[in-house]
């Protein structure tokens, strides 16, 4: 068998692009992506994933021309961009890389059942950008997760879950930061700051110990995870040590090793997410001492 090419080069006349704006600046984006998006039809910006700073999105406009912003809802339900992309080469700019989220990955797939062509270009991600900036290995990253808000009163507790079987497996946890209190994706978006995400955290923390009697433990994943939360709540959600990762990608980069009941002492930046690590090794226990 013989396997697939996925380079982006030659470009079609008409078709989709997929690309990675990189995590926050102009000079983060690469050659090859501001070449194609200049040589597009059409350009939007995804921005309920993440955000670029307004003036880097107004130099990258001057580069290679008119972009409008889409929202959770028409990337989708695609059916206007394909409408396009059938007549014009259409790009569709995404922050960071454009297959780190399953959405992007889910837009690929309709595109190529809906006979368009789709060529993906990829930028630097979050998820691997503050692994080497932390210092803390990238082989000992367990499954990533997202601090949401407390939609309406709702309160997801999947994140700390997260948390704790990365923890219980001696693995460290990104976690991103919400970008949207509403939860729809519409606009509006207001990015979580720290002590957002410090009151999220302590909800999550006692609705979980509230529920933690009635996990379900049928099959060995279920048990798992039950043993890692009880494990965890046997501690303080306020002693967990953390590492905000603020405005990564920018010049404004700024990090911190902390605990979540200092961290809403901190100001944090434009864009945060934070590092929960496990145990950390001797030279990952050095690296982090760096940022204290």
């Amino acid at each position: 068998m013989t396997a697939k090419r996925t380079t982006t080069s030659p470009l079609p006349t008409t078709g989709l692009l997929l690309i990675g704006m990189g995590p926050g600046r102009l000079e983060g984006m690469s050659v090859e992506a501001i070449e194609a998006a200049a040589r597009a039809d059409v350009r939007r910006y995804e921005a309920y994933t993440a955000l670029w700073p307004q003036a880097e999105l107004d130099a990258l406009e001057e580069k290679i021309g008119p972009i409008e912003k889409v929202m959770r809802p028409e990337v989708e339900q695609p059916e206007v961009l394909f409408d396009m992309a059938n007549a014009s080469l259409v790009a569709l700019l995404v922050v960071g890389d454009p297959l780190q989220a399953t959405t992007h990955v889910d837009l690929q797939l309709q595109a190529a059942e809906a006979g368009i062509e789709c060529h993906v270009i990829h930028g630097v991600s979050i998820t691997t950008l503050v692994t080497g900036a932390v210092g803390l290995s990238n082989y000992k990253f367990g499954r990533q997760t997202t601090l949401t808000y407390p939609y309406g009163g709702w309160v997801a507790t999947s994140p700390l879950e997260v948390i704790a079987v990365n923890r219980y497996q001696n693995l460290h946890t990104l976690a991103l930061l919400d970008l949207d209190p509403t939860g729809e994706g519409v606009g509006h978006q207001v990015p979580m700051k720290p002590e957002d995400a410090v009151t999220s955290l302590r909800l999550m923390w006692e609705k979980l110990g509230d529920g933690l009697n009635e996990m379900a433990q049928e099959t060995a994943l279920e048990a798992m995870r039950f043993e890692a939360c009880s494990s965890l709540l046997k501690g303080s959600i306020d002693g967990l040590v953390v590492v905000l990762c603020a405005d990564m990608g920018t010049s404004e980069q700024r990090l911190s090793t902390t605990t979540v009941g200092e961290l809403s002492a901190l100001a944090g930046g434009r864009l945060n997410s934070l590092i929960f690590p496990s145990q950390p090794s001797e030279v990952e226990e050095k690296a982090l001492l760096r940022w204290k």
